[in-house]
């Protein structure tokens, strides 16, 4: 079955890493016949929080929080790229993630964190982990961890550490199987 997926990132620093996990998990979901976008919000930049998308009358959200709205509306699943600032995800990331909510209805998530060192974001992961549910998306137990971030992944997206290749197809397997049980029940309806 082919799935859309969208991968969300959240660093808009000048000197980004974490954009090397972004394209590692692009070219993982495309060899597996993914269609894939990339939420990117140094690309796609919305204004600090102030309405909600569904908070504007159809057809009068500002283009790039439409934009973002009907990608996340085309996509069976999302992967979450977060990088950790203080314990904590990327501002850029919780700003993007607040401003929509039913997009991401009864579709699953899964986390990817990464960091300069070797706790790979982890702390960052838990708070991800505690947010999409609250937004509607189920997010999928295995968390995909990329510490040492510059060592394992090069800048084009390349696995130098050839077990991350591995993990990363355990990680995207059982996306898979949330994408397409939860695809098959959002066509029997919703529960409620």
């Amino acid at each position: 079955m082919g799935f859309t997926t969208s991968i969300l990132y959240g660093s808009v620093r000048s000197n980004r890493k974490g954009i090397r996990a972004v394209k590692f998990l692009e070219k993982q979901l495309v060899g597996r016949g993914h269609k894939v976008h990339i939420l990117d919000p140094l690309e796609i930049p919305l204004p600090f929080l102030d309405k909600m998308y569904k908070e504007f009358p159809e057809g009068e959200a500002p283009a790039n929080m439409q934009k973002i709205a009907d990608t996340l509306n085309d996509s069976d699943g999302y992967i979450i790229v977060t990088g950790e600032y203080n314990h904590s995800i990327p501002p850029a990331l919780k700003n993007m993630l607040d401003h929509f909510q039913k997009e991401y209805f009864f579709k699953p998530s899964g986390i990817a964190c990464y960091s300069a060192g070797q706790y790979g974001g982890m702390r960052a992961a838990v708070h991800v982990r505690a947010i999409m549910p609250e937004l509607g998306s189920i997010t999928i137990p295995v968390i995909l961890g990329l510490p040492k971030i510059s060592k394992i992944i090069d800048e084009n997206g390349n696995a130098i550490d050839e077990y991350y290749i591995k993990a990363t197809s355990r990680f995207l397997s059982e996306l898979e199987w949330y994408q397409e049980a939860l695809k098959v029940q959002r066509g029997k309806g919703l529960p409620y």
